[in-house]
């Protein structure tokens, strides 16, 4: 199968304009990936044979964390008084449930540490009080902001899970570079906002691939595309701009009686 086989996921574009250079967001398929992938091979198998010179492989933080293990099923969460209490500190986005629920909020006290936690619903009270969102998650950190809660858009079995961040997704990155032979980006991205985790190497620009990804090209319900290829576009021909007949006739001498 060629690359001219694969397409934008509905509802998402596969081109975008960054700067004035056009990139192509090509989303790849797999197989669910679980922890008995490993994620660099999973790469390899799935987008390896699409890759061309230049091209740089996105692969989604919740795909690597899964491939980790780090997708625990809601049952086995047994939340404390303190991570019921705790949700009451945090914005509901109607983005995705973050922290807002006691199993996710037990889950980052367990990542993150109680006394970073409570200092965060501290700074998230005085936040609210001045007007100001967000102040939890910039306090909690990187562990905290990072971890999914269960949503119904997302494939099963991980719409029951509570999935957290990757573990080093530099060195992640690193090793799947490695194994495809293409740099490589481990990224969080949803449709509003968007990060990179990880990167291959230091001299990837991660703001500008942000943005090159900030419209969530990706899928995680039945697109199953946890992974896809940024591309540098061919710009297009300028259309050939027709003479003006004014123009022409302009140039051409008068006719003697």
């Amino acid at each position: 199968m060629d690359s001219e086989a694969l397409h934008e996921n509905e509802g998402k574009n596969l081109l975008i304009d960054c700067d004035g250079t056009l990139y192509l967001r090509i989303p790849v398929k797999t197989e669910l990936i679980t922890d008995k992938d490993d994620i660099a091979e999973a790469a390899k198998t799935y987008a390896g044979p699409h890759l061309q010179k230049g091209d740089i492989l996105f692969i989604s933080e919740k795909a690597v964390a899964c491939s980790q293990g780090r997708a625990i099923p809601m049952e086995r969460i047994r939340p404390r008084r303190l991570a019921r209490f705790l949700v009451k500190f945090v914005y509901k986005s109607p983005y995705g449930i973050g922290l807002g629920i006691p199993e996710t909020m037990e889950m980052a006290l367990r990542e993150c540490g109680t006394l970073r936690i409570l200092f965060a619903a501290f700074c998230s009270a005085i936040g609210k009080l001045i007007g100001r969102r967000g102040w939890f998650y910039k306090v909690a950190g990187y562990k905290a902001r990072s971890i999914d809660g269960p949503t119904p858009n997302t494939i099963p079995p991980y719409n029951h899970c509570v999935v957290l961040g990757p573990k080093d997704p530099d060195g992640v990155a690193e090793r799947v570079a490695r194994t495809v032979g293409a740099a490589c980006l481990i990224v969080d991205i949803n449709d509003i906002d968007g990060v990179i985790l990880g990167a291959s190497d230091k001299a990837l620009d991660r703001e500008l691939f942000r943005r090159i990804l900030s419209d969530n090209p990706l899928g995680q319900d039945c697109q199953q595309t946890p992974m896809g290829i940024i591309r540098r576009a061919a710009a297009p021909k300028p259309e050939p701009i027709a003479p003006d007949p004014a123009e022409e006739h302009a140039d051409k001498p008068a006719e003697a009686d």
